[in-house]
């Protein structure tokens, strides 16, 4: 089994904020701190994940 591919946020910096990265899983959507890679990550669903980056474009989920 390959290593999947992590891809950074536009959004993350490197002054150490929102940092994210996510990543294609075979039946998920891999997503992780990037200052802390080794650490566990979160897996969703595509369907998932899709709707958690709809909501936030939209918004709904600012603090």
């Amino acid at each position: 089994m390959s290593c999947p591919t992590w891809r950074k946020s536009s959004h993350s910096t490197n002054q150490g904020g929102e940092c994210v990265e996510v990543a294609s899983l075979p039946e998920a959507i891999g997503v992780r701190d990037s200052k802390n890679p080794d650490a566990d990550n979160l897996t969703i669903s595509p369907k998932v994940f899709d709707a958690l980056v709809r909501r936030i474009k939209q918004g709904e989920l600012n603090a």
